[in-house]
C-alpha cells in the first residue's frame, strides 16, 4: 500500500470517510484518472473502508436493546445480540 494510502484515517469520523469514499468510488467510475493514480485512489479507499468498518463494528457493540419486565415496563438493557 503507498504512502498516500496509509495517510492516517484513524482520526476521521465515519461521517468524513464515507465522503472521501464515495468521491474516490466516482472518480474510479467515471474513468478519467491515470492508471497510476487510479491505484493510488484504490488503495486509499480500501483503507477507508476498513476504517468504516471498525466504527461500524465498535458502534454495533456499544447498542443494547431495553430489557421489558411481563407488564412491559422497562427493566434494564443487555447486549443487542443477546451474548
Amino acid at each position: 500500500m503507498s504512502e498516500n494510502a496509509k495517510a492516517d484515517v484513524s482520526s476521521y469520523s465515519f461521517e468524513k470517510a464515507v465522503a472521501e469514499l464515495e468521491s474516490i468510488v466516482a472518480r474510479l467510475e467515471r474513468g478519467d484518472v491515470a492508471l497510476d493514480e487510479s491505484i493510488s485512489i484504490y488503495e486509499r479507499g480500501e483503507a477507508l473502508k476498513k476504517h468504516c468498518e471498525a466504527l461500524l463494528s465498535a458502534a454495533e457493540n456499544r447498542i443494547e436493546k431495553i430489557r421489558l419486565d411481563r407488564a412491559g415496563k422497562p427493566q434494564g438493557t443487555e447486549a443487542l445480540d443477546g451474548a
